[in-house]
């Protein structure tokens, strides 16, 4: 999972691009920079994100997590954008995950929508109180057990199978940690990756799936295990289209979508990226890589912005 440092004679190495871009990310915020990170916000956590904020920030009670713990440290960075692309991307090689996404999610007419109750449902798992978290969990359950039909080819599915649960959960924990490390600039460490992978089965073994990885190890073991399942359907590549080359955003916010997707198929397996129609060249993927990197950090730009904005209100 970790991400190699090495890059080509004279390139920056991956893990100085934030350094080299922290004269940008520190600029005194402007009119655009708080435009942007409105704009964030709104699509990822939706036009209520600040009371929705407080509701988990501010409630009293014991948590699963803390500050310290990995899975705080991931979830809470930057690079959730770019592995939350990788982790769509990948879950969608699995023909019955993305049956029930094309079939019920309404990933096209709502995507924001979609995206929106993906993050608050990570925010709420992992910074919330146990019984918030319990709560949404409950939810998603209740949810799930109406997901259901069958596939082009006749099969049946059903979002609450264990064995799916499991494919979620394992494309999800490998995308957002390999972005996290790919990202962030403070890589977690061989002990530390374990730990956020034994603290990702929290919520997803609550709300059912089975059998889950306890270290990086297990995790590339366990997607492993997928691959004779996995395959590019045409919902698949349409799917992939979609996300990489139609957003449904404005046009000036277009490019820094741009880089945090590409940023995300930088951080799928060469053999997804392959399955997807990507390139799977050193060349490609290093590429990629720094399209991620540059959008991370104007994320952290835009919502540095966004947040001096409201302390001068405040």
């Amino acid at each position: 999972m970790q991400a190699s440092s090495r890059s080509a004679k004279g390139s920056i190495p991956r893990d100085r691009i934030l350094e080299v871009m922290i004269p940008f990310v520190r600029v005194p915020a402007t009119g655009a920079q708080r435009a942007l990170g409105q704009l964030l916000r709104s699509k990822v956590a939706g036009d209520d994100a600040p009371a929705k904020a407080k509701g988990i920030w501010e409630a009293e009670g014991p948590r699963w997590f803390t500050p310290e713990d990995p899975i705080w440290r991931v979830h809470q960075h930057a690079a959730m954008f770019p592995g939350g692309v990788a982790a769509l991307l990948l879950q969608s090689l699995h023909p019955s995950a993305m049956a029930g996404v094309a079939g019920h999610s309404g990933f096209r007419g709502d995507p924001w929508g979609r995206l929106q109750r993906t993050s608050y449902y990570i925010a709420a798992t992992t910074f919330g109180t146990i019984e918030h978290a319990e709560e949404v969990i409950a939810q998603v359950a209740s949810i799930h057990e109406r997901v259901r039909g069958r596939r082009d080819d006749g099969a049946p599915y059903a979002a609450s199978d264990p064995d799916l649960l499991s494919w979620v959960h394992v494309a999800e924990v490998h995308s957002f940690l390999a972005a996290y490390q790919m990202y962030s600039g403070d890589r977690l460490t061989p002990q530390e990756s374990d730990t956020y992978v034994s603290q990702a089965r929290t919520a997803s073994t609550l709300l059912g799936a089975r059998d889950l990885p306890a270290d990086v190890t297990e995790l590339r073991e366990r997607l492993q295990s997928y691959r004779a399942v996995l395959r590019s359907t045409p919902a698949a590549v349409d799917a992939c289209h979609f996300l990489l080359r139609e957003p449904p955003l404005p046009r000036a916010a277009k490019p820094v979508y741009g880089l945090v997707a590409r940023g995300g198929v930088a951080a799928l397996p060469n053999w997804a990226r392959r399955a997807l129609g990507q390139s799977g060249l050193d060349l490609a993927r290093r590429a990629d890589t720094i399209a991620g990197t540059l959008s991370v950090a104007t994320i952290n730009w835009a919502m540095a912005g966004l947040r001096d904005a409201e302390d001068a209100a405040a």
